[in-house]
């Protein structure tokens, strides 16, 4: 573990990396199980499934940046465990980046 300790490591790092290969998993294993076949959406671009991730990822990157800028990661709640665990914003752009996903994947 010392030859990675430059990398600090943390729990909501852990879980990012987690849920990419997760998500990279699941996309592999959907093609595996049923190939990709392009489709026309609101861009009128055919797109894939990998593309739709992409776009997803990035407008999720470009959500989570607007909002760091422009409301802050203050804490929105505390959990009364132990001395308190505080539950900061940006959980909030998470949710709104889920729910922008799947209109992409919907809708793209």
């Amino acid at each position: 573990m010392g030859s990675i300790a430059w990398m600090a490591w943390t729990p909501p790092t852990a879980i990012f990396f987690g849920c990419i290969v997760l998500m990279l998993s699941v996309m592999t294993w959907l093609a595996l199980r049923y190939p990709e076949m392009e489709r026309v959406g609101v861009l009128r671009i055919p797109t894939t499934r990998g593309d739709r991730l992409f776009i997803s990822l990035i407008l999720a990157a470009v959500i989570h940046l607007l909002w760091i800028g422009f409301v802050g990661v203050q804490p929105i709640a505390t959990l009364p465990i132990g001395e308190g665990i505080e539950i900061p914003s940006l959980w909030l752009a998470t949710v709104i980046s889920f729910g922008v996903a799947v209109a992409v994947f919907r809708n793209v």
